[in-house]
């Protein structure tokens, strides 16, 4: 292990062989650090904390410290960090409450510097979030997701697979899969199709969510309507019926 001497390792973490771990590092007890990770200056890795292979963290952050939740009472709880993510400066990461017990960041993610992951969030895989962007307790951000820059996102909201959220605007409502979102309030403004494009979407399948979302936000019916009509006239491919599902199971409901 390339561990440097000023950095303070509790006897109890489990840290691969290959892991590299820089000046000021404090490691906790009850941490696991597997192969390839790169752990930057001055970094907590706190009590409970998971990191998968190959996950960099850079100087500052903060993964894994008590959740800011009044009614914890310092249980025994984790932050799973998945392979190949990247953590920038200063980003923090709370482990999950009394609640489920888990924070989890997906695999491939990229948290920009000055991010915020509050407890109890669930993170897909290849989620971004771009610099400032808080996300508040018990989120779900689906694959492929990204939230820009400044953006703060209300506990208990989810985010659908594909989703991009515009910089600087609130969140408050969930966010259907494979849309772009902006305005204030925030509301639908198209698909996000460069995204899809790029992710090997074919024309006829955007073509298929498109008319999806022309029926629930483009026309002059409800979104019960919507789905109604959708159901009637549309063939429920994986994409449909995962839109479907998404906005009949919203408790906040959708933009």
């Amino acid at each position: 292990m390339n561990i440097h001497p000023t950095a303070v390792v509790d006897p109890g973490a489990q840290i691969a062989e290959d892991v590299k771990i820089a000046p000021f590092v404090v490691v906790e007890s009850d941490v696991v650090i597997d192969s390839g990770c790169e752990i930057g200056p001055h970094v907590l890795l706190a009590t409970g904390a998971r990191l998968g292979k190959n996950v960099r963290v850079f100087k500052g952050a903060v993964i894994s410290e008590e959740p800011q939740d009044l009614k914890f009472k310092g249980g025994s709880t984790v932050a799973i960090i998945g392979d190949n993510t990247i953590i920038r400066e200063f980003a923090t990461i709370h482990r999950g409450s009394d609640a489920t017990g888990k924070t989890i960041i997906g695999s491939d993610c990229l948290l920009m510097a000055y991010t915020h992951v509050a407890h109890d969030c669930i993170f897909g895989n290849k989620v971004i979030l771009v610099n400032s962007a808080n996300v508040a307790g018990h989120c779900k951000l689906e694959d492929w997701v990204t939230v820009g820059g400044l953006v703060p996102v209300h506990q208990f909201v989810r985010i659908g697979c594909h989703a991009f959220v515009g910089g600087g605007f609130r969140v408050v409502k969930d966010i259907p899969p494979f849309i772009m979102s902006g305005n204030e309030p925030l509301k639908f403004e198209g698909l996000n199709t460069v995204g899809l494009k790029r992710r090997g979407f074919t024309a006829e399948r955007i073509s298929q969510i498109k008319h999806a979302y022309r029926l629930i936000y483009l026309s002059d019916l409800n979104v019960s309507q919507g789905i109604a009509r959708i159901r009637e006239e549309m063939e429920i491919t994986p994409d449909i019926e995962h839109i479907i599902d998404f906005i009949e199971h919203s408790e906040r409901g959708i933009i």
